[in-house]
C-alpha cells in the first residue's frame, strides 16, 4: 500500500494518508487523521478519472472542517435534539454545536482526532478509535472500527464495527460530498438524484425531526423518479425554506437490515453514475447549502454552495428521543455494524 507523511495534527502526532486502489483503476486516499476520506477518483463513460469527492488543499484545514469534508463521522452522525437524552434511566448531556442541538457528535467529535490503523492491503485498510465512557458526553467504553475497501465491482464500500461496555447510541455515517463531474467543476444541481422513499422526517425550523412522517407525493422532496434539484431546492415549501435547500432524512423503502439500492446520483455530461447501498433505514440528502462562498478546496479551486451533495445513511436524526422511530443503540457487549456502498458506472 502506498502512504505518505502528510503533517502533525495539533498535539503533535504524525498524519499519514493511504493510497487505496482496485484492479480497474480506481483510486482513493484516506488518512488516519479522523479516518476520513481524501480523494476518489473515477472514470467518466470515455474512460477519464476524476476526484468526484471535494476536499481542502492544506491539511490544517481538516482540524477544523466545518464543512465535514469527507468525514467519517462517530459515534453519532446528525443531529440529537436538545442536545440530551435518557438511557435506562439515566440522561446525558452533549455539546450544544449546533444552536441548543448536538450535531455530528459535538465539537470535537471522531473526525477531528487520530485513529490506529490495525489492518491495510492494496485496496482496504481498516481505522480503530477505543472511545472512553461519556467521551463526547456518550456512555460506554466503545471500540470503534471503519473500514473502506475499494472492490472490483468498482464500489467503495464501507464497513462500520462498534462494541460497547455499556448501552450506548451508534449511528456512524460518512459525510462525503460528492460532485460526479469532478470536484470544483461548478455545482451539482443538474446531476440527476433518485431516492428509494416515499417519506421523509418532517422537521422543526432547526432540522429537529418531531416524529411525524411526511410524504413525499406532490411536494419537492420526491426523488422517486429521477430528477435535477435545480428547479425545486430554492422552492418555498415550508421544509425546504426552513433548511435553506435539501438537508433531510429520507425514510427508505427497504426491509430493516438488508443491504439494499437506496439511492442514485447520475451526471449526463461526464457518464458518471453512482449508487448507494446501505442496510441503515434512513439517509439524508444535502445538497451543501452551507458550503462557504469562495471556500478554496483542493487543486485550488473554489468552491460555493451547493457544490456537491452528500448521501448520509443513518438512523433517523433525533431517533434517541423518538421511540416510534427505528432506534440507533448498541447494546452492551453485543457487536453493532452497518455497511454502506458508494457504487460507480457510466451509463
Amino acid at each position: 500500500m502506498e502512504k505518505f507523511v502528510w503533517g502533525q495534527s495539533p498535539k503533535g502526532e504524525e498524519i499519514t494518508v493511504y493510497t487505496l486502489k482496485n484492479n480497474n483503476g480506481l483510486l482513493a486516499r484516506v488518512m488516519d487523521f479522523g479516518a476520513n476520506v481524501l480523494e476518489l477518483h473515477v472514470p467518466d463513460a470515455a474512460g477519464n478519472l476524476a476526484d468526484v469527492v471535494l476536499g481542502y488543499e492544506h491539511l490544517e484545514d481538516y482540524f477544523d472542517n466545518g464543512t465535514y469534508f469527507g468525514c467519517c463521522v462517530a459515534p453519532c452522525g446528525n443531529r440529537i435534539g436538545g442536545a440530551s437524552f435518557s438511557m435506562n434511566g439515566q440522561t446525558y448531556t452533549l455539546d450544544q454545536n449546533d444552536g441548543p442541538n448536538n450535531l455530528h457528535s459535538g465539537f470535537d467529535s471522531l473526525c477531528k482526532r487520530m485513529w490506529k490503523v490495525t489492518e491495510a492491503s492494496d485496496n482496504a485498510i481498516s481505522f480503530t478509535y477505543h472511545k472512553v465512557d461519556l467521551d463526547m458526553g456518550f456512555p460506554g467504553n466503545m471500540d470503534i472500527t471503519v473500514t473502506y475497501t475499494l472492490t472490483d465491482e468498482n464500489e467503495l464500500r464501507i464497513d462500520y464495527r462498534g462494541l460497547s461496555d455499556a448501552d450506548t447510541i451508534f449511528n456512524p455515517t460518512n459525510h462525503s460530498y460528492f460532485n460526479l463531474a469532478g470536484q470544483g467543476r461548478g455545482d451539482i444541481l443538474d446531476q440527476e438524484v433518485w431516492i428509494n422513499s416515499h417519506q421523509f422526517t418532517m422537521t422543526d425550523n432547526a432540522s429537529i425531526p418531531n416524529g411525524t412522517l411526511l410524504t413525499v407525493a406532490g411536494t419537492p422532496m420526491d426523488f422517486t423518479t429521477p430528477k435535477t434539484m435545480r428547479p425545486e431546492v430554492d422552492d418555498t415549501y415550508e421544509q425546504l425554506a426552513w433548511a435553506g435547500g435539501y438537508d433531510h432524512n429520507f425514510v427508505l423503502d427497504k426491509t430493516d437490515g438488508s443491504l439494499d439500492l437506496a439511492a442514485s446520483l447520475y451526471d449526463p455530461v461526464s457518464g458518471r453514475k453512482m449508487e448507494v447501498y446501505t442496510d441503515l433505514p434512513g439517509m439524508q440528502l444535502y445538497c451543501g447549502n452551507y458550503i462557504s462562498s469562495g471556500l478554496i478546496g483542493k487543486g485550488g479551486c473554489r468552491y460555493e454552495p451547493r457544490y456537491g451533495v452528500c448521501f448520509e445513511t443513518q438512523y433517523y436524526p433525533n431517533a434517541i428521543n423518538i421511540p416510534s422511530f427505528p432506534q440507533p443503540i448498541a447494546k452492551a457487549g453485543v457487536e453493532q455494524t452497518s455497511t454502506t456502498i458508494y457504487k460507480f458506472l457510466t451509463v
